[in-house]
């Protein structure tokens, strides 16, 4: 008991939960390519503890995510990694709904004590213009209400390049997942409380 007493707070390892769809679940990987698991290898690689669960479910909307959201908030994670909405741009569903939607999330989890970071989505051009900037302004809007780090495009730097994404030209690859580890990372590690090339 003396030992347990004696060991310093910091030595919790950050619970993370990565909450989406395909993008997040790893969809035509194995489960250790997906972004989750990728994203654990490259935060303890950088000397950073982390557990980094993956809940995302191919297909889901974010109103399939905020049906979840309650059960994959009771483990009490320490952030929340929010990567929805693709589907429901796939979908043609109201920014509004999308927006509604992302809103109660975010509400939720912070509400649980878990810090939010929240990761964008872009609308293709075949909705139009109208939809196109309506769902594009979701992510910063909302951040700002919040107060919550935004990385703008979860798919930046993959989206349409053939060379990062599986045949279907909509899920990454390996190497896709890959850069969007890399790029997301830092956020990552500067919310728990570490940087990379040095301890949490």
């Amino acid at each position: 008991m003396a030992f347990a007493m004696a060991m310093p707070a910091s030595a919790k390892t950050p619970h993370i939960l990565a909450l989406g769809d395909s993008l997040t679940s790893g969809y035509g990987l194995p489960a250790s390519e997906a972004f989750p698991a990728r994203l654990q290898a490259k935060l303890q690689q950088d000397g950073i503890n982390v557990a980094v669960a993956n809940a995302g479910v191919a297909g889901d909307t974010t109103t399939d995510g905020l049906a979840r959201l309650d059960w994959a908030l009771a483990d009490k994670p320490d952030l929340v990694i929010l990567a929805l909405g693709a589907n429901d741009m796939l979908r043609g569903i109201d920014p509004d709904t999308v927006r509604a939607n992302l809103d109660r999330m975010i509400g939720k989890i912070e509400a649980a004590g878990a810090k939010v970071l929240l990761l964008g989505m872009q609308a293709a051009p075949n909705w139009g213009a109208d939809y196109q900037h309506a769902f594009d302004a979701i992510y910063p809007e909302l951040a700002k209400a919040h107060n919550v780090p935004l990385y703008p495009f979860f798919l930046d730097g993959v989206a349409m390049n053939p060379a990062l994404n599986q045949p279907d030209g909509m899920h990454p690859n390996e190497r896709g997942v890959a850069v969007m580890v890399d790029h997301i990372a830092p956020l990552v590690a500067k919310m728990v409380g570490g940087a990379p090339g040095g301890k949490s």
